[in-house]
C-alpha cells in the first residue's frame, strides 16, 4: 500500500509540473521514482509520458526519456492513455513520422488517438493529410471531439475544400455543437476562406453567442470580398472591438484599391480608438501610401514607428522600403534597407526598390539592386526585364531572359509578354518563334497578354500570316485587346480595308472596343485614305460606344485629312478641337505637307511643334525637306543653319537586320560594320542593276544643294540600302529580308526598293517609323500612299 501511496504521490506531483515554469521539476520526480521502484505503476508512467509530451518538459524535448519509459512498460500494463501520452509527444512536435508510426502500432484508438493526428497534420500545414485522417476516423465510427472539428475545418478553410468542410458542418450540427464558439467560429471561417459569404452569414446569424472573433471573422470576409459598405456596417455594430478589428477595415479599403479611405479610417482610429496601432495596422497604411504616392503622410507614418520604438524588422522594414520606392524617394527607400537586418527583408522589398530605380529610368542601381538579391524569385527578374525594355535597352533585357533561362525562375506569363516585346522591338523572328513554342508548351500561350504579345511581335517582325494564324486561334475569348492588337496590326501593315472589315466583324459579335481600338481603325483608314470611314468611326466614337475623343484620335483625324491634301479642313479641324494640339498632331500636319509641298502651311506647323518641343529635330527636317522638295534650297540652308544655331541636334538615321542570330545595324555612309566593303561593293552593284531595269534617283530627296553626281552617291548609301546589300549577300536567294529603320523612310528609298524586289527577286519587308512597307515584284503593299 505503501508503494501504491508513493506512485499516487509522485503523480499528482507531475500533474502540478504540467504548469511549472521548472522543466527539471519533472525530470527529478522521475529519477525519484526509479530510485525507489514506482515505474510498476500504470498510473505514474501514464503521468510520466503526458509530463513528457507536454509543454513543461521543454516543448516535447524528453523524446529519448519518454520512449525508454515507453518501452520499460509491459504491454499488458500500456493502455489507450499511455500509447496517446507518446503519440502527443511526438505530434505536438512535428515529428509526423514518428506519430504515425505509433499510430500505426497502437492496439486499440480512441478519438484522442485521431484528433492527436488531425491536430498534428493542421499545424505543420498537411491539410489534405488532416482532412483524410478526419475522414478515416468517422469511417471508423469515432465521434471527433470539438478539437478534431476546429482542427479539421481549420484545414478545410486552408485547402478551400468546401465539400468536405459542409460535411464538417453536418456533424457539429449532429453532435450539438453549433452554440459552441469556437467551432460555430471555425465553422465560420471555413465558409469564408472558402468564398461561400452567403452561407457564412447564415452561420453567423444563427449564432445564438458571437465572440468577438466571430465578428472579425465576418467584416474581414465583406472587406476581402470588396463588399466595404457590408464590412462598416457590421464593425459599427460591433459589441467590442479588437485592434483586429480595425485592421480588417484598413486593409480591406487598401486591398480593394480606395486607399484613401484606408488612410481615412487610420486617421478616425487614431483619433476615436485607445488602440494603438500595430504591425498590421502600419503595413496596410504605409501599402495606401505607396499606391496614391503620398510620401508626405509615409513619412509621418515612419516618424510614428520610431517613436512608439515598434520593432523595426520583418513585414514593417518591407513595407517601409517599398512605399518610399513606389513613391519615387527610391534613396529614402535604399536607407531604410541599409539599416535593416538583411535577414528580415523580402523579395518583395528589394523587388520594389529595383522598380523604384527602373521608374527612374536608373538602370545602373535597378541592375546593382538585382545582383545583390540573394532569392530572386519569377518577379524580380520580370521587374528587371522590363525595365530594360521600357527603357530602350532591348539588348540587356535578352540577355537577362537568356540568364533566367539558363539558371533563373521557370518565367511567367508577364516574362514571356515583356520578352515577347523586346523581339517586336528589335523584330528578332526567330528568337520570336522559340518564345511562342515555349509558351505553348507551358500553356502560356493562353493568357491574353502572351497571346496578344505573340500577335504583336509577329506582326512588328513583318510576319503578318502568322499574326493572323495566332489570333484566329485565340480570340473566340473575345478580349478586346486581342482584337485591337491585329487591327492595328493591319493598319501598320497597309491592309486597311482588311483592318476596317476585322473592326466591323469585332463590333457584329459584341466585342466592345476602347479608345486603343479607334486609333488602330482610324490610323488604319490614314493609311488608306479612308477619308469619309475615318470621319464616321470618329463620329462614332462618341455618339455610338460613350468614348471621349483623346488627344490621339484627334492627331489621327488631322494626319487622315492631311495625308488626302484637305488641308483647308484639317485646320478647321484643329481649330475646332477641345484641346491644345500635340507635337503629334502638328507633326502629322508638316509630314503631309512634305507630301504635298505645301510650304506655307509647313511653316506654320513647324513653328507650333517647335513651341511645344523646341529640341525636335524632325521639325527642322521636315520643313527643311518641304523647303527642298520645293526648289527653295536658301530657305533649307537657313532652317539648317538655325537648327545649328539652337544646338539641336539631328536624329541620326539608321537601319537594321536580324541575320544570324545577331542584329546587324547601318548608318548612312557606315564605316564601323565589319563587312564594310562586301556591303559596299553589292550596294554599288545593286544601285547599278535597279538603273539599268529603269530606276531613276529622286535627288529632290537630298536636303543639301551640292551637285547631282555627289547627291546620288549620298542616296546610294541610305542606311536601309546598305542593310538589304547586307541581306542580300548574308542570305540564300528568295529568302526574305526584314529591314527596320527608326526614321520614316525616304521617297528614293521607297522607289529604289520597289525595283531592288523586282531585280533581285526578293521580297523585302521594310518597317519604319510609322508603318510596314511590303514590297514584291516591284510593287508596294502601300500603294505610293505613305
Amino acid at each position: 500500500m505503501a508503494a501504491a501511496s508513493d506512485s499516487d504521490h509522485c503523480a499528482r506531483l507531475l500533474q502540478r509540473c504540467q504548469t511549472a515554469a521548472n522543466p527539471g521539476a519533472g525530470r527529478a520526480i522521475h529519477a525519484r521514482a526509479v530510485k525507489a521502484g514506482l515505474l510498476a505503476s500504470a498510473y505514474l508512467c501514464n503521468n510520466l509520458l503526458s509530463y513528457y509530451a507536454g509543454p513543461a518538459a521543454g516543448g516535447g524535448g524528453g523524446f529519448r526519456e519518454a520512449r525508454r519509459l515507453f518501452d520499460e512498460i509491459p504491454a499488458a500494463q500500456r493502455n489507450v492513455f499511455t500509447w496517446n501520452s507518446l503519440l502527443s509527444l511526438y505530434a505536438k512536435s512535428g515529428r509526423l513520422a514518428d506519430a504515425r508510426a505509433v499510430f500505426a502500432e497502437m492496439p486499440e484508438r480512441d478519438p484522442v488517438s485521431w484528433t492527436v493526428m488531425v491536430v498534428g497534420l493542421n499545424r505543420v500545414g498537411r491539410f489534405g493529410e488532416a482532412i483524410k485522417m478526419f475522414l478515416d476516423m468517422v469511417t471508423d465510427g469515432l465521434s471527433p471531439t470539438q478539437f478534431t472539428l476546429t482542427n479539421v475545418l481549420s484545414s478545410c478553410a486552408a485547402t478551400e475544400a468546401r465539400g468536405v468542410g459542409r460535411k464538417v458542418h453536418s456533424f457539429v450540427v449532429k453532435l450539438g455543437l453549433s452554440s459552441c464558439v469556437p467551432v460555430a467560429n471555425s465553422v465560420l471561417n471555413m465558409y469564408g476562406k472558402c468564398g461561400d459569404a452567403e452561407t457564412a452569414r447564415a452561420v453567423f446569424e444563427r449564432m445564438p453567442e458571437r465572440s468577438v472573433s466571430s465578428w472579425n471573422a465576418m467584416v474581414s470576409l465583406d472587406a476581402h470580398l470588396g463588399r466595404m459598405d457590408l464590412a462598416l456596417s457590421l464593425f459599427e455594430n460591433m459589441p467590442d472591438r479588437t485592434i483586429v478589428s480595425w485592421n480588417a477595415v484598413i486593409a480591406g479599403y487598401n486591398q480593394n484599391g480606395l486607399n484613401a479611405k484606408a488612410l481615412w479610417f487610420f486617421s478616425r482610429m487614431l483619433s476615436y480608438s485607445t488602440m494603438a496601432p500595430d504591425e498590421f495596422t502600419i503595413t496596410s497604411v504605409l501599402s495606401a501610401c505607396a499606391n496614391l504616392g503620398m510620401v508626405s503622410i509615409g513619412k509621418q507614418v515612419h516618424a510614428y514607428i520610431l517613436r512608439s520604438r515598434m520593432p523595426y524588422i520583418g513585414q514593417v522594414t518591407n513595407a517601409l522600403i517599398s512605399m518610399y520606392a513606389k513613391s519615387g524617394s527610391v534613396e529614402n527607400a535604399r536607407g531604410v534597407m541599409q539599416q535593416a537586418v538583411m535577414a528580415d527583408l523580402n523579395v518583395i522589398s528589394f523587388t520594389a526598390l529595383l522598380e523604384g530605380y527602373v521608374k527612374l529610368g536608373d538602370m545602373k542601381h535597378a541592375r546593382e539592386m538585382f545582383d545583390v538579391m540573394s532569392n530572386r524569385d519569377v518577379v524580380a527578374w520580370t521587374a528587371m526585364i522590363v525595365g530594360y525594355e521600357q527603357n530602350g535597352h532591348n539588348d540587356e533585357a535578352m540577355e537577362l531572359f537568356r540568364l533566367m533561362i539558363r539558371s533563373g525562375p521557370e518565367p511567367n506569363s508577364y516574362t514571356v509578354a515583356a520578352v515577347l516585346s523586346v523581339c517586336a522591338s528589335l523584330a528578332c523572328l526567330e528568337y520570336g518563334k522559340q518564345i511562342h513554342c515555349k509558351a505553348i508548351r507551358s500553356l502560356q500561350e493562353q493568357s491574353s497578354s502572351v497571346s496578344n504579345s505573340i500577335v504583336t511581335m509577329y506582326a512588328r517582325s513583318g510576319s503578318l500570316p502568322w499574326a493572323r494564324r495566332v489570333f484566329d486561334r485565340v480570340h473566340w475569348r473575345k478580349e478586346t485587346v486581342t482584337w485591337t492588337s491585329m487591327i492595328v496590326a493591319l493598319a501598320q501593315h497597309g491592309l486597311g480595308e482588311d483592318a476596317v472589315g476585322l473592326f466591323e466583324e469585332m463590333l457584329r459579335v459584341g466585342v466592345k472596343p476602347d479608345r486603343i481600338t479607334f486609333v488602330g481603325v482610324l490610323s488604319a483608314c490614314t493609311h488608306v485614305g479612308f477619308v469619309d470611314e475615318g470621319k464616321r468611326y470618329f463620329q462614332q466614337l462618341q455618339d455610338k460606344h460613350g468614348i471621349v475623343p483623346e488627344m490621339s484620335h484627334y492627331a489621327c483625324m488631322v494626319d487622315l485629312l492631311a495625308r488626302a491634301g484637305l488641308f483647308s479642313e484639317a485646320q478647321e479641324f484643329i481649330q475646332q478641337m477641345p484641346v491644345e494640339p500635340d507635337a503629334i498632331a502638328w507633326g502629322s500636319l508638316l509630314s503631309a505637307c512634305r507630301v504635298h509641298k505645301n510650304a506655307d502651311l509647313a511653316e506654320l506647323a513647324a513653328e507650333k511643334l517647335l513651341s511645344i518641343d523646341p529640341g525636335n529635330s524632325g521639325a527642322y527636317s521636315a520643313l527643311s525637306n518641304v523647303y527642298s522638295a520645293c526648289g527653295r534650297w536658301n530657305d533649307a540652308a537657313k532652317i539648317w543653319k538655325r537648327r545649328k544655331d539652337k544646338s539641336v541636334k539631328k536624329e541620326t538615321g539608321f537601319s537594321w537586320t536580324h541575320i544570324g542570330n545577331r542584329v546587324h545595324v547601318f548608318g548612312a555612309d557606315d564605316v564601323l560594320h565589319p563587312q564594310r566593303d562586301t556591303v559596299y561593293r553589292t550596294a554599288a552593284k545593286m544601285w547599278d542593276d535597279i538603273k539599268k531595269a529603269g530606276f531613276v534617283p529622286d535627288l529632290q530627296s537630298v536636303l543639301h544643294d551640292v551637285d547631282d553626281e555627289l547627291k546620288e552617291e549620298m542616296l546610294s548609301r541610305h542606311s536601309e540600302k546598305l542593310a538589304i546589300a547586307f541581306g542580300l549577300v548574308s542570305t540564300p536567294e528568295k529568302t526574305t529580308l526584314r529591314i527596320m529603320k527608326n526614321l520614316r523612310v525616304c521617297n528614293d528609298c521607297h522607289t529604289a526598293i520597289k525595283f531592288i524586289s523586282k531585280v533581285a527577286d526578293r521580297e523585302i519587308i521594310l518597317r519604319d517609323a510609322t508603318r510596314f512597307h511590303h514590297f514584291k515584284d516591284g510593287f508596294c503593299s502601300c500603294k505610293d500612299y505613305w
